[in-house]
């Protein structure tokens, strides 16, 4: 038997001031999302959970937040 999965994403801008994003959707513990930071160049650089930022909502049906830490805040032309 084969397990299905979905991958469902939230996707925010950045702007140098606003340090919690919502995701709609349910996961079960905080390490279950990924948060990726694309520049405005394209790049890409995965968030680490603790370090970068922190999660609440796991195992809320409704979803929860990404709050980043101190000095993390995503910049302006940064996508979150």
């Amino acid at each position: 038997m084969s397990v299905s999965s979905t991958t469902t994403k939230n996707s925010y801008s950045g702007n140098g001031s606003t340090t919690a994003f919502a995701y709609a959707f349910k996961i079960f513990a905080d390490a279950d999302l990924e948060v990726i930071i694309r520049a405005s160049a394209g790049t890409e650089t995965t968030k680490t959970l603790t370090t970068h930022y922190t999660v609440s909502g796991a195992g809320n049906d409704s979803g929860g937040t990404v709050t980043f830490t101190t000095g993390n805040t995503p910049a302006s032309g940064e996508t979150v």
